[in-house]
C-alpha cells in the first residue's frame, strides 16, 4: 500500500508533466472536488435499499474510481494550500469526538446542536 505522501507526489507529477498547475487555482479544484463527489451521489440517486446493496456489488469498481477522483482533488488541493490533510482530519475527528459524546449520540442521528 502506498503511502499518502507517495500518492501527493504521484499527483502533483501526473500534474505538472501536463502543465496544468496553471488551472488549478483553489477556485476550481474545489469545484471539480465538488464534481466528483456528486458523481458518487449518483451511483445512488433514485435506488431504494435493496436496490443499492444489489448495485454496490456489480459496480464496486465504478464506484472506486469516483472515490479515487474525490480523493485526488483533496489531496491535490490540500497539498496546494499546504494543508497537512492527516492533522486535519485528525482535529476535526476530536473535534467531533467533543460535538458528539457517546453518551449522548450513539445510536441516534441527532445533529449535534440538538442531543
Amino acid at each position: 500500500m502506498k503511502s499518502l505522501n507517495e500518492l501527493i507526489k504521484k499527483i502533483i507529477e501526473f500534474r505538472d508533466a501536463r502543465d496544468w498547475k496553471q488551472f488549478h487555482n483553489p477556485k476550481d479544484v474545489a469545484l471539480s472536488l465538488s464534481l466528483e463527489a456528486s458523481e458518487v451521489v449518483e451511483h445512488f440517486q433514485w435506488k431504494n435499499g435493496a436496490e443499492i446493496n444489489e448495485y454496490i456489488k456489480s459496480h464496486k469498481s465504478e464506484i472506486g474510481e469516483e472515490l479515487a477522483d474525490v480523493l485526488y482533488w483533496v489531496l491535490l488541493m490540500s497539498h496546494d494550500l499546504d494543508i497537512d490533510i492527516i492533522d486535519a482530519l485528525d482535529k476535526k475527528i476530536d473535534s467531533n469526538d467533543k460535538k458528539y459524546p457517546v453518551e449522548k449520540s450513539k445510536g441516534k442521528h441527532t445533529k449535534y446542536n440538538k442531543l
